[in-house]
């Protein structure tokens, strides 16, 4: 269960990976493989026994994990009646993965939404948006993701390229789509063209934000003196590029290059790196957040315990 990359930041919404970058990080693939193991240990028991009720097993999810996931004190009379409800978990292994995955995921939005103290009121876009879903579940769990990203430049606001920061190094992604049948025609100008049935239209270059990402990128690591590599890619996935040359140190992957790309970028297997989470931390203290305080009430019932532990 390596796979499910992990959101440090969305946009300017509170991160509690911006309150310490270098606890989460590891402490959430940990967690994330205790649970596994503890939901698998659920799941076969329940394939060689009569069905649980649904509460027995998130009780045994919850309690062998010390993982609560957002678990709300409720008065006994406030909760409904659910003795005859039951879980109905995936029949095969890998569709249990799945299934643990698709809570990971809800859980990951929670953590890059919120804090203990603070809250930010989350577009429902987000939640919905099949992108974020892509990046998080199909790239390992050292992949630290900045998902459009909002830097304070000289007390301005500037929206940013997707970062994914890996052991190894940076990556900037610029994604590009259209409708399937459509191909792009990379160019060294300010647009490229989107070609389709004969007909042609325009697309701002993808490289103009990608150099404006990498440039923001570049001065804050160089401000604290770190030198990380940095890579720029367009990503289009379900839509063929053609080009002559690729830009400096840009990647143009198009549907062609996709597969390959996307094998190579699982493939990486290194643990977490103390300089990748620097590089995290200062790109951290330079992001935009906007965020409430949370009432006195949703304080204390929206906490994660961890061996008796608010995190």
């Amino acid at each position: 269960m390596e796979t499910l990359a992990q959101l440090i930041k969305l946009q300017d919404y509170i991160s509690r990976y911006e309150w310490n970058p270098y606890r989460y990080p590891s402490q959430f693939i940990r967690l994330k493989k205790e649970n596994w193991l503890h939901l698998k240990e659920a799941w076969e028991k329940e394939k060689n026994s009569l069905p649980l009720h649904e509460t027995e097993i998130v009780d045994q999810a919850e309690q062998h994990s010390r993982w609560k996931m957002w678990k709300r004190k409720e008065k006994k009379e406030e909760v409904p009646h659910e003795e005859d409800a039951k879980l109905v978990l995936p029949e095969t292994e890998q569709g249990l993965k799945q299934y643990y995955l698709n809570k990971l995921l809800h859980l990951q939005m929670k953590w890059a939404t919120s804090t203990v103290t603070e809250v930010s009121f989350v577009d429902k876009y987000w939640h919905n948006d099949m992108e974020i879903k892509y990046f998080l579940q199909r790239f390992p769990d050292t992949y630290l993701i900045l998902y459009y990203p909002i830097f304070e430049i000289k007390k301005a606001p500037v929206e940013c390229e997707i970062i994914l920061i890996t052991p190894i190094g940076i990556e900037i992604i610029s994604q590009i789509k259209e409708e399937i049948g459509s191909t792009f025609i990379a160019q060294d100008a300010r647009t490229w063209i989107v070609e389709k049935g004969g007909h042609r239209g325009k697309l701002l270059n993808p490289h103009i934000a990608l150099k404006r990402t990498e440039n923001i990128i570049k001065g804050i690591l160089s401000h604290y003196d770190l030198n990380f590599p940095i890579t720029k890619v367009i990503l289009a996935k379900s839509n063929p590029v053609q080009f002559v040359t690729e830009p400096f140190q840009t990647k143009i992957i198009g549907s062609h290059q996709y597969q390959d790309w996307f094998a190579q970028k699982r493939k990486i297997t290194s643990p977490l790196k103390n300089e990748q989470l620097k590089v995290a931390e200062c790109l951290l203290k330079h992001v935009q957040t906007t965020a409430v305080k949370r009432p006195e009430w949703e304080e204390e019932r929206d906490s994660f315990e961890f061996v008796g532990e608010e995190f």
